[in-house]
Parts: C-alpha cells; structure tokens; sequence
C-alpha cells in the first residue's frame, strides 16, 4: 500500500484549498469571528461571484424580461394607489398630486428595503448545496441578494419621475444630496439581509414572520404619512417612533432631498450615518461570527 509524506499531504492540502493559500480548519461548534483583513480581502476579491449569483436569480425569477421588470412597477405603484385613496378617505380628502409622487417615491426605496431583507433572509438557506460544496466568505450571500432587490428597484426610478414632473415638484442642487441617503440605505440594507440571512439558519421561521413585520413597519415610517399631519397624542407617539424608527431620518432625508428639493436637517444626516453604519456592523459582524457552522445547520 502507498503512503504519503506528511510534506506531501500539506503540499495537496494547499493545492485544493481555493479560499486562500492558508487552509482553514472549521469547528463548527465554536462562533467566533474570521481574521478580519484576509475575509474583507477575499470578499472583494469574489465580488464578481456576488454580481454572477444575483444575475443568476434575477433570471431565474424573470426580471430581466420586460413583463417582468412591469410587474417590479405594477406592484408598488397599485399599493400607491391603494394606500392614496386609503389616507384621502382618512384625510377626508383634498390631497393631490404632489402627495402621490410623495407616496411613491417612499413606497417604492421602502419595497427596495423590504426585498433587501426578505431575499436576504433566504439566501444561505436557500443557497445550501453551494454553501456546502464550495468555499467563499458566506457574507456574499446577502450581498447577492441586496444586489437583486436594488435591479428590481432601478425599473421604479422613471415611473416615479414621471409623477415628480406631473406634480410640479421642484429640482434644484438639493435634490442630488439624495444620493449620499441612497448609499447609507443600501449599506442599511447590506446589514438587515446579513442579519436576517444568519438568523434564518437558526429559526426556520423568520421568513414567515417578515411579511408581518414589514407591514407594520411600513405603518409606522413616513411613508403614508409624515409628523405634520399628527396632531394631539398621536404626535407624541411619532416623536417616540422618530427616536427608536430607523426609517424616520434615512427614508426622511431620502424624501426631503428627491420630493421637496430641500437640504435635510443636520439631525436627519447624523441619525441616518449613525443608523445605517451600526446596523450594517451588527448584521455583518453576526453573520461572519455565525458563517463557520452553517453548514452543519442546514
């Protein structure tokens, strides 16, 4: 019988190693954090995996098409409509255009939000057999999927404008200080799909819970409505909601900048970096402390 040298044994194990040139020895009963430098190094590196693996969805679920990418539309915009008549009937009317465009344009970066954290949710379980057969940072992953809702969101961009025009909404230089709000949601994205995604692993569940807990979310941001049409002891409860509601200064600010054109205020701007850096921390610290035993979850 032939026998291998221990110095042949390493020289194989390097060679079948395609994470990186050391070889990783996973237990997956301890969480712990991944050396931070050589997995950011290797996340960037395999980013072409995340852009490949969000096509391949994209695909599958026939949003690259035409009806697909009208249905991407369709759907936010009936919800608009639904919502519009909702709040004109609770309003006792008198709400025009300007509300609609305002309504859309909330509705359809909190459905980008929302798609982020549902897809995200499902990508590790959903992705078992590669997570299983090939090594790569999992955290690509939720990356993918946040990449996804964001193609799914783009269709939605004209149709809004369209409404910004049709209401007489103004332009002006304030209205580009929208996209510094787009970059701190989409890194508030990136954290909420890595943490879910993680959570998924351990509690089955939680993709049966999120359709809820959007819902209510939804409810409780302004996006149907915004604190100058409280009054009494429902503006009491929104000051509440504004301290602890991620949504009130990135989906606030978003709003104030794109709809009205005007500069948010510095509280906006400092509750929205400090929202979006420390979730998206959070999200992605759990997932890269949890990613190692995965594969004995699933």
């Amino acid at each position: 019988m032939r026998t291998m040298s221990t110095d042949n044994i390493a020289s194989r194990a390097e060679q079948e190693n395609q994470f990186t040139t050391t070889h990783h020895v996973y237990e997956p009963h301890k969480a712990g954090l991944p050396p931070l430098q050589s997995y950011i190094v290797e996340l960037w590196r395999r980013r072409e995996f995340a852009a490949e693996s969000s096509r391949a969805g994209l695909r599958a679920a026939n949003t690259m098409t035409f009806f697909g990418q009208l249905w991407m539309v369709l759907n936010p915009l009936l919800l608009a409509a639904v919502y519009f008549i909702l709040v004109n009937v609770l309003a006792g009317g008198g709400r025009g255009l300007d509300f609609f465009a305002s309504l859309t344009a909330g509705l359809f970066m909190f459905y980008f939000i929302q798609s982020s954290m549902s897809t995200g949710a499902q990508s590790v379980v959903g992705g078992g057999k590669l997570l299983l057969n090939t090594a790569f940072p999992r955290l690509l992953m939720p990356f993918s999927a946040v990449r996804s809702a964001w193609y799914r969101f783009l269709p939605t961009v004209p149709v809004y404008f369209i409404f910004h025009l049709w209401s007489g909404r103004p332009f002006s230089w304030a209205t580009l200080l929208v996209f510094p709000f787009i970059g701190m949601i989409i890194l508030f994205s990136l954290g909420l799909a890595s943490l879910f995604g993680a959570l998924q692993v351990y509690f089955r569940d939680t993709t049966a819970f999120l359709p809820y807990f959007s819902r209510i979310w939804l409810y409780m941001s302004p996006v149907l409505w915004t604190i100058d049409d409280l009054d009494g002891k429902f503006l009491a409860y929104a000051k509440i909601l504004q301290a602890v509601n991620p949504l009130f200064s990135l989906l606030g600010g978003y709003k104030e900048a794109l709809v009205s054109g005007t500069v948010p205020p510095l509280s906006v701007w400092v509750g929205a970096f400090l929202w979006s850096t420390i979730v998206f921390a959070i999200g992605c610290l759990f997932f890269m402390s949890r990613e190692r035993e995965f594969a004995v979850r699933l």
